[in-house]
């Protein structure tokens, strides 16, 4: 079955969505688009909090790496918890350590108890990512993969949007934590909407269940090089999160005003996600990922030239086109590699491949901005995209490994 040709079927709504995914919509998409409210909501506030209790510019950069940190502790457990317990009982737990997560933040005296939040919400993500992409997986046919995805990370993308925006409103009223107020609020609505999602039958492997540790040496060759494509993927686009606030910060503007900029980014990148996906089912997955990261590359290459509000919006637009195209390619590309019989086991090793690179990207930006200028480090990410390119253009396999039930 090719990945680059499968046909499109189905018939777009008045909402974007296909006809044939709308029964997701109330259990997969809304959920999503609110749990993307609370991320939108936090994203800018994760540095600025942190400055605001006392860490330098490269600390706080490193607090918002944090998030990619509970990822990367999240998502191999996440695979076998999905695998064992079914992706609602996943949602339920998740979304409990979330909103305990979150509280830490919203509360936190110290930034060591800031970062402890931050971790321990990612960890939540990762359970939470893991359980949604399985089931779209299992449950939406091939042909109409990665438009199911797309749709999916279009409708976080607009929680998203409306995040930054809600949180705004709301520092106004509380202060530079409103963004985590708006965040629990967030997680517990979507934790319940989701919680009705019912769990999807799986093929299952004859014999003893294998370990992850063996489902990821079985799969190192293909972790080793598409899957180093989707680490470079997920620095690329983490690191608009540490560096677009930090650049704000850096021109002297508040948190408010930052949660704009964000915002106005995000409302770009939504409107590229889907589209995105449509051309993804009938063209392949190639097509949409390079031009992504070369996107995010001239978006991370002209940052330094931004010197007030409209410039820096600019740019955010930028970095939202980038981004919104990569929306949905390293979901898509993981559903399209996994073995039916231990999808979730092998889901939770890509995703780890790409976290990873979500957890190094902003790393990477605060130890530079520790050492010396911001700039040196957006400079760096520039590059970072263009390797990213030039891997994914290389590695995307043109036809799917794996069986996929008729």
């Amino acid at each position: 079955m090719s990945v680059g040709g499968a046909p499109p079927g189905g018939r777009a709504t008045p909402t974007g969505l296909d006809h044939s995914l709308r029964p997701l919509l109330w259990t997969v998409y809304l959920p999503a688009a609110i749990y993307g409210v609370g991320q939108g909501a936090a994203a800018p506030v994760i540095a600025l909090t942190a400055r605001d209790l006392g860490a330098s510019v490269g600390v706080a950069g490193l607090a918002v790496a944090a998030v990619g940190l509970g990822l990367l502790l999240g998502d191999l457990p996440a695979g076998r918890i999905v695998s064992r317990f079914g992706e609602r009982a996943a949602i339920v737990g998740g979304s409990t350590a979330g909103a305990l997560g979150v509280l830490l933040c919203l509360l936190a005296p110290t930034v060591p108890v800031l970062v402890a939040g931050i971790v321990l919400t990612g960890l939540a993500n990762a359970v939470w990512g893991l359980a949604r992409q399985g089931y779209l997986a299992e449950a939406v046919p091939f042909a109409r993969r990665a438009r199911a995805m797309a749709g999916l990370t279009a409708m976080m993308r607009l929680g998203f949007f409306a995040g930054p925006f809600l949180g705004a409103a709301t520092i106004l009223l509380v202060g530079v934590r409103g963004g985590f107020v708006v965040q629990l609020v967030a997680v517990v609505v979507a934790g319940v909407l989701m919680a009705r999602l019912p769990d999807p039958p799986r093929r299952t492997a004859a014999g003893p269940a294998p370990t992850i540790p063996q489902v990821v040496h079985r799969h190192r060759r293909l972790l080793g090089t598409l899957g180093a494509g989707a680490l470079l993927m997920g620095a690329a686009r983490a690191s608009r999160e540490a560096v677009l606030p930090l650049w704000a910060d850096h021109l002297g503007l508040d948190a408010a005003t930052a949660s704009v900029v964000f915002g106005i980014g995000a409302a770009v990148d939504v409107a590229c996600s889907y589209p995105a996906g449509r051309v993804m089912d009938r063209f392949g997955r190639r097509i949409v990922a390079v031009p992504s990261l070369l996107v995010m590359a001239v978006s991370y290459t002209v940052l330094p030239l931004a010197a007030g509000v409209t410039s820096l919006a600019v740019v955010a637009v930028v970095m939202g086109i980038g981004n919104g195209l990569g929306n949905g390619v390293i979901m898509t590309l993981g559903a399209d590699v996994a073995p039916a019989d231990t999808r979730a086991e092998f889901l939770g090793a890509w995703r780890l491949t790409h976290d990873a690179g979500m957890f190094a990207g902003p790393l990477f930006v605060g130890m530079v901005a520790a050492a010396g200028p911001l700039v040196v480090a957006v400079g760096a990410l520039g590059g970072v995209c263009a390797l990213g390119a030039a891997v994914l253009g290389r590695f995307i396999p043109v036809y799917a490994p794996w069986p996929t039930p008729t």
